[in-house]
């Protein structure tokens, strides 16, 4: 039977009603606000970077972003939750310890960090800067090196918990110069640095965006940085390599992750919108003034960086013996 051209009209109208919602839809993406899952407690370097992120990204990708902390777990509760997530609209902040750390630290995670994630974009690396309470008496690396081996456990370091930035920065510290110092594991960085103000802890390895303040301020001593030259902001302050140990790194680092589930197609412009937001002056000036490096990269290049820090940290956690409890 020979279509008319009715039949021929209709078919085509049919197949630009099917058709259109579905680019609309494409083209519309996010619909809906974004929410940007911090696995850690507010107060440290992840939430800074994060709010810097979010404030900028809103400007270019049309809807606004939030963040929300869901501390827990050295970041598994979060990173479960946002696994399983499916609506389109929740991405997370990935870190070294959530995503380096915790999968040769844990003998069971709640999610696979390689399988239930795609890399977004690496957004930002964070020197970790190593600090005394003022009344520890050590002005430098070496004088506080020489303090702990004078006083084989009694002295101790905080960390915002198990598997964090900080935690990893002073175990990778007590195995290059062969020291030990008591871990005291805390809820976030926010209660860390309340009981190290305080007193109530020798010493903590903290990134730098959130704790540059209370050492201008003469709350907290600076004995040395993690990263590989000396910081603008604190140019007295040596590093770790300065004071006898070559090649010794230790930096922070932050990247944006979205489930799985997410298409591709949503994966590459969230990518482009994080990109041109971190190379924003504003998003720059802001980061660059804690101490923090923007970087913004590719999806593929923040995977193959992941997969090096994996291969990096699997050997410090077992030589360090770092364990989930």
């Amino acid at each position: 039977m020979t279509p008319t051209r009715r039949d021929i009209l209709g078919g085509a109208a049919a197949a630009l009603a099917w058709n259109l919602p579905l680019s609309a839809h494409a083209q519309a993406w996010p619909s809906k606000p974004l929410r940007f899952v911090v696995p850690f407690a507010p107060g440290g370097s992840s939430e800074i970077v994060a709010r810097s992120t979010a404030l900028e990204l809103s400007k270019t990708i049309g809807q606004n972003v939030f963040v929300d902390n869901k501390p827990g777990a050295s970041g598994n509760i979060a990173m479960q939750e946002v696994a399983r997530a499916d609506d389109m609209h929740t991405i997370i902040l990935g870190h070294i310890g959530t995503l380096a750390v915790n999968p040769y630290m844990y003998k069971k995670l709640p999610y696979d960090a390689n399988k239930d994630f795609k890399a977004v974009s690496l957004l930002a690396k964070v020197p970790s800067l190593y600090v005394v309470h003022p009344d520890v008496p050590a002005r430098n690396l070496q004088e506080f090196i020489a303090l702990v081996k004078s006083k084989p456990g009694r002295m101790n370091y905080g960390s915002a918990g198990n598997g964090s930035a900080g935690h990893l920065a002073m175990e990778y510290l007590k195995m290059t110069a062969d020291i030990f110092i008591t871990h005291i594991p805390y809820k976030g960085t926010g209660p860390q640095l309340t009981d190290l103000l305080a007193g109530r802890l020798d010493a903590a390895s903290v990134g730098a965006s959130a704790i540059l303040p209370q050492i201008k301020a003469g709350k907290l001593r600076c004995i040395a940085t993690g990263s590989t030259k000396r910081l603008a902001q604190l140019p007295d302050v040596p590093t770790v390599a300065e004071q006898g140990f070559p090649g010794f790194e230790m930096t922070q680092w932050y990247g944006m992750l979205a489930p799985a589930s997410m298409p591709q197609a949503n994966i590459d412009k969230l990518a482009a919108e994080t990109q041109k937001a971190l190379r924003s002056p504003s998003a720059m000036e802001r980061l660059t003034g804690d101490a923090a490096e923007a970087v913004g990269n590719t999806p593929a290049q923040f995977a193959q960086f992941i997969a090096l820090e994996q291969k990096r940290w699997k050997q410090v956690v077992e030589r360090a013996k770092i364990t989930a409890d």
